[in-house]
């Protein structure tokens, strides 16, 4: 099971989600779905915008829990 640590890499540069959703054009409704794993697909659109909002490489943005 994939997971995101959006929220991780956002307290640490001191962002926060309104901000992220700002600059990415994404509802806080949908991003919250990301965070929470509550949704089955994502865009490269959205995994290259997160990367890019974040200053993250994509290793750092998501986690593979290999038990779940």
């Amino acid at each position: 099971m994939l997971s995101f640590n959006i929220e991780k890499l956002l307290k640490s540069k001191k962002k926060s989600k309104y901000w992220l959703c700002q600059n990415m054009n994404i509802t806080n409704r949908n991003l919250n779905r990301i965070i929470n794993g509550q949704t089955t697909s994502i865009s490269f659109k959205y995994l290259e915008e997160l990367c890019k909002y974040l200053k993250c490489s994509i290793s750092e943005l998501i986690n593979i829990d290999k038990n779940a």
